[in-house]
């Protein structure tokens, strides 16, 4: 099971992922800058509101029998073009952002799952699925949301402010200097909140994916739960974890959702020292009435996106923590790359040495010590011993899914870490106990490993395989959709079909952990027949604890915390009265 890490860290750079997400938007610069072209023309259109309002205030103020209509009437209308036109543009940007969102999500994800595809095995060892299901999921929905609203809010607030400020300055500078009081005060103030929030919204992250994974763990045991009436026991761990999630969300937006209202009061209180001002001006017939009025609009837009921006900074540290995620996985170590020089393995005859080799997952705990082993090509070896003795890790060594802390591993001659590891892993069919198919035809399934397969070659393998009959008792034969993870087919038929994958797969050495677990003894020796068949010539490694289907293996190799304690023939070694020979008797009394 893999490793859940529960300790909810502090963004450790967040300024790093800003810079991050902001290059990440370099293929859409162009789009970008009309955005910020339309959204400068969108707000000088807004800008002339409150300008002609307080022209159409003046001209109504001269008094009675003096106003003139016709004045009043054109600054309207002009009000009117301005608003509709604004509001147009404003339509155009959001969907600009919302295009340009959706495609760098997607460009985001296809680098992610890319990503994926080269990381070592270790790294989903060490993660769980669900936490990192959530980082191509959720914490890019997060992204994507923040890039479609909020970057566009704030590029509509930048333009506002600043044009606010300039017209707020060319109508009266003292009441400026009162209105620009709440800019310090809100820099402070949002600067602090950051501190606070932005740590909580990571630890939320986190939270949802440790959720998320907790889900999919028990989604996936589902019936296991049942079988042993777990439910009670499950209900009570997920409502622990729900918690966690619920608390970690409730951190974060306990002390976000403070920060508009506060900012909405800093706002406030300038607004009745403009009006005070403002009175006091006007009584004394420094400025005009109008000119009062389009300043009290010019100071609401000013502080209007302050406050927006206030509301959504809970948005944007919330992205932040989740770009943070997003790139850490981007940043992760990928397999090492080939030696320089690494040759390709051509014309493979399947003989595989072992000399000295040490292994530990942790580098504290070493789980093979000095093992050496030698299979010629073409033999049915077969690797059995008790659980954690090292069986599996014999697999991920000769498949470089890890390489050895120290000694070599060569095939026909040739040191491993010497050859491309395309072409090793190529060397090799797999049957695992762990079966996986994926939604698409029983054919494209057994077909996996050589796509130009005809439909000859695979019935070929599925009718040694023994799945043939019941692919064409299903309605539409080999052209029937399996469903995801194979939910409509039976364990065992699944375990059955990637057999015949392995069959079809044309690889000089074959390797199988424990591949008939799931289906009965009867067909199990029927497969092991046709497999016997089908594997002369090739070197096969056998991962087995049903020791009877091992018993015509050319070699056996009984390992014991991590050495070969044991080799020979199935014969030889219960002849030895050994530890294989306990193991056989112990199955069997």
């Amino acid at each position: 099971m893999a490793k859940r890490d529960s300790v909810m860290h502090k963004p450790k750079d967040s300024k790093s992922a800003l810079r991050r997400t902001i290059a990440f938007l370099g293929p859409f610069k162009w789009l970008i800058v009309l955005v910020w072209a339309l959204c400068i023309l969108s707000n000088l259109l807004q800008l002339q509101g409150p300008d002609l309002a307080g022209h159409a205030i003046n001209e109504a103020a001269a008094g009675k029998g003096k106003v003139n209509f016709e004045r009043v009437s054109y600054y309207a209308v002009r009000m009117l073009f301005c608003y509709l036109a604004s509001s147009l543009l404003s339509v155009v940007i959001h969907t600009l952002m919302m295009n340009i969102s959706k495609r760098a999500a997607r460009r985001m994800r296809q680098q992610v799952f890319d990503k994926l595809m080269r990381l070592p095995v270790g790294y989903f060892d060490r993660h769980a699925g669900g936490d990192i299901i959530s980082r191509v999921s959720y914490d890019i929905d997060v992204i994507s949301t923040c890039l479609a609203t909020d970057v566009a809010s704030i590029m509509t607030s930048a333009v506002t402010v600043l044009g606010s400020v300039f017209m707020m300055i060319s109508i009266s500078l003292p009441l400026s200097a009162v209105a620009l009081f709440s800019v310090p005060a809100a820099i402070i103030y949002t600067s602090h909140m950051r501190k606070i929030t932005q740590p909580r919204f990571a630890r939320r992250s986190k939270a949802y994916g440790a959720m998320n994974g907790f889900v999919e763990e028990m989604f996936s045991g589902q019936k296991t739960i049942q079988a042993y009436a777990y439910e009670d026991h499950a209900e009570h761990r997920f409502d622990q974890v729900n918690t966690n999630s619920a608390e970690a969300y409730w951190e974060a937006d306990r002390y976000g959702v403070t920060i508009g209202p506060t900012m909405g009061f800093i706002n406030n209180v300038t607004l009745s020292l403009i009006a005070l001002l403002g009175s006091v001006l006007y009584m004394r017939n420094i400025i005009k009435l109008g000119s009062i009025s389009s300043f009290v609009l010019y100071s609401r837009k000013f502080s209007g996106p302050i406050n927006e921006i206030a509301n959504i900074i809970n948005e944007l540290f919330s992205a932040l923590a989740a770009a943070e995620r997003v790139f850490a996985l981007l940043d992760e170590p990928e397999e090492k790359a080939d030696l320089p020089g690494a040759a390709e393995l051509k014309n493979v005859r399947g003989e595989v040495e072992l000399k000295h080799v040490a292994f530990g997952y942790d580098e504290n705990k070493t789980v093979l010590h000095d093992l050496s082993i030698r299979v010629e090509a073409g033999k049915l070896v077969a690797i059995v011993g008790p659980t954690g003795a090292g069986k599996t890790t014999i697999i991920n060594l000769l498949m470089r899914f890890y390489d050895p802390a120290s000694g070599e591993i060569f095939v026909d001659g040739k040191e491993i870490r010497a050859l491309t590891r395309e072409s090793l892993r190529r060397a090799y069919a797999m049957v695992l106990q762990d079966t996986w198919v994926f939604k698409g035809t029983i054919f494209e399934n057994i077909a996996y490993g050589k796509p130009d397969a005809t439909m000859e070659e695979v019935t070929a393998a599925a009718r040694s395989a023994h799945i043939h009959p019941f692919i064409m008792r299903l309605p539409e034969g080999y052209r029937t959709v399996i469903s995801e993870d194979g939910g409509n087919i039976s364990k065992g038929q699944k375990q059955l079909l990637t057999i015949a994958r392995a069959m079809l797969y044309d690889a000089r050495m074959l390797i199988l952990d424990e591949a008939t677990s799931n289906v009965d003894t009867g067909t199990e020796r029927e497969i092991q027949k046709a497999m016997r068949d089908l594997m002369k010539g090739k070197t096969c490694f056998v991962i087995a604890h049903r020791l009877s289907t091992i018993r015509n293996a050319d070699l056996i190799l009984v390992l014991d915390h991590g050495d070969v304690v044991e080799q020979g023939t199935h014969e030889s070694l219960m002849a030895k009265k050994g530890v294989y020979h306990r193991l056989y008797a112990a199955q069997f009394e």
